[in-house]
């Protein structure tokens, strides 16, 4: 996904602490940027934090205890079915620790992914030296409550299909932009705040990536 000075703040907004709790800083860093043959990965490839000690996994989810889960690692297309065993198995996790979130094989599925945690109701958080990247942002809006301890770290930039074309380069009303903004109402932004968001993200091309 895309760009971060305002990606935090729009965050901010979202996430559970008080604005006065907030601590900004922005660099940015020369990140490596995955191509897809089918135009369906989005993730950004960083130093992999250390995972958790786990009780079971589940794709790239770690159960931690009965009530806390990590996300440790990219999504893919099987991943929302391994979300559904994981809660089947441990249905009393309500926290979703995002430690290592490089983002997404599927895009489709990381989205599918996404509404499953919002009707799940679970919360969100980064904790500190947490990483949230590309399609894994998506997934942390997902929360029911957000958390981003100070010392977590967001990536941005845009999306690119098979054919390079990037979200500027189709219509606002194309269903490959309306996915998104679909998506981020859902996730409790009002019109105004999706389309302002999305815009945002997409303001950093595919090749690029801003923390």
């Amino acid at each position: 996904m895309r760009a971060f000075l305002a990606l935090f703040a729009a965050l901010a907004a979202f996430a559970a602490q008080p604005a006065c709790a907030q601590v900004v800083v922005t660099e940015t860093v020369e990140e490596t940027v995955h191509y897809a043959s089918g135009g369906s990965e989005r993730f950004v490839a960083s130093a992999p934090a250390q995972a958790p000690r786990a009780l079971a996994s589940f794709g790239p989810f770690r159960v931690i205890d009965p009530t806390r889960a990590a996300l440790v690692d990219l999504t893919d297309s099987r991943s929302p079915a391994q979300f559904e065993a994981m809660l089947k198995a441990w249905p009393g996790i309500a926290l979703i620790e995002m430690i290592d979130c490089p983002g997404t094989e599927d895009d489709r599925a990381n989205l599918r992914l996404g509404r499953m945690i919002r009707a799940k109701g679970l919360v969100t958080h980064v904790p500190d030296g947490g990483s949230v990247r590309s399609g894994g942002v998506e997934l942390f809006l997902a929360g029911r409550q957000r958390i981003a301890d100070p010392g977590a770290e967001f990536a941005v930039h845009s999306w690119a299909d098979e054919d390079g074309r990037q979200a500027a380069d189709y219509p606002e009303s194309a269903p490959e932009n309306r996915a998104y903004l679909d998506y981020y109402r859902d996730m409790g932004m009002s019109a105004v705040e999706a389309k302002a968001f999305y815009a945002m993200t997409n303001s950093v091309p595919f090749e690029d990536a801003k923390w």
